[in-house]
């Protein structure tokens, strides 16, 4: 794993140096593609009290709670297949005992409607706060992830190389259908009616990221060359 993935830190502006740490909370979630037809996720959530805090005298940080959920997700529908949750940290006896529970979300789309679902399934005593909460924060990340996992299967599949831009057409239709499967009235730029959405309705490709295009214009790439068109 590349040191940069675990260098990143907050650096809140305007906190009073003199203002003591009382608590901080650490969402991880990493995306993999496992094959050209499965999304794999694993999400962590940890709690930590400060040195001295909680146990006198003691020069480490103290963990509270440290979760794990992992998921496997199909792709293109967008299906839970494998859903599993894993206790590392926790402060009672007895909450290992929902771990099974979070079984339930097999089955499940992450498109739209998945965080009304997971409430309904998880939310209050029906489920672990801590879970919970790291399961609405991977959704999106999964969204996200699937233009990189496109990209991967573009990159692999010979098919994208013909002469005639047949699959290639084809690939820019999937990848504005799924744009608008996942994306739809989730921000502004998404909205149903706005100016995006109008565009792909209209047979528009998806707009190159604004980090592409910067990187290209540093390394002296033309954009046209960007394999996710």
């Amino acid at each position: 794993m590349h040191e940069f993935f675990d260098d990143i830190v907050p650096h809140p502006e305007g906190v009073d140096p003199d203002s003591e740490l009382i608590h901080e909370r650490a969402y991880v979630v990493r995306a993999y593609r496992k094959d050209a037809g499965t999304l794999v996720m694993r999400g962590a959530v940890r709690d930590q009290k400060p040195p001295g805090l909680y146990v006198p005298d003691d020069p480490d940080p103290l963990t509270m709670h440290h979760m794990i959920l992992d998921l496997h997700i199909a792709v293109p529908h967008l299906v839970i297949t494998h859903a599993a949750a894993a206790f590392q940290v926790h402060p009672h006896t007895l909450c290992p005992d929902i771990e099974p529970r979070y079984e339930q979300l097999i089955g499940l789309s992450i498109a739209r409607g998945f965080t009304h679902k997971v409430r309904e399934l998880f939310g209050g005593p029906r489920g672990c706060t801590h879970i919970t909460a790291l399961l609405q924060a991977m959704a999106p990340v999964a969204v996200q992830s699937l233009w990189s996992f496109r990209a991967l299967n573009s990159r692999d599949s010979p098919a994208l190389d013909v002469d005639d831009g047949s699959a290639r057409a084809a690939a820019t239709a999937d990848a504005r259908k799924m744009a608008l499967l996942t994306n739809l009235n989730t921000c502004h730029v998404w909205a149903e009616d706005g100016e995006q959405v109008a565009t792909l309705h209209n047979g528009g490709e998806v707009e190159m990221p604004l980090w592409v295009t910067k990187r290209y214009r540093e390394l002296g790439l033309a954009a046209d060359t960007w394999p996710m068109r």
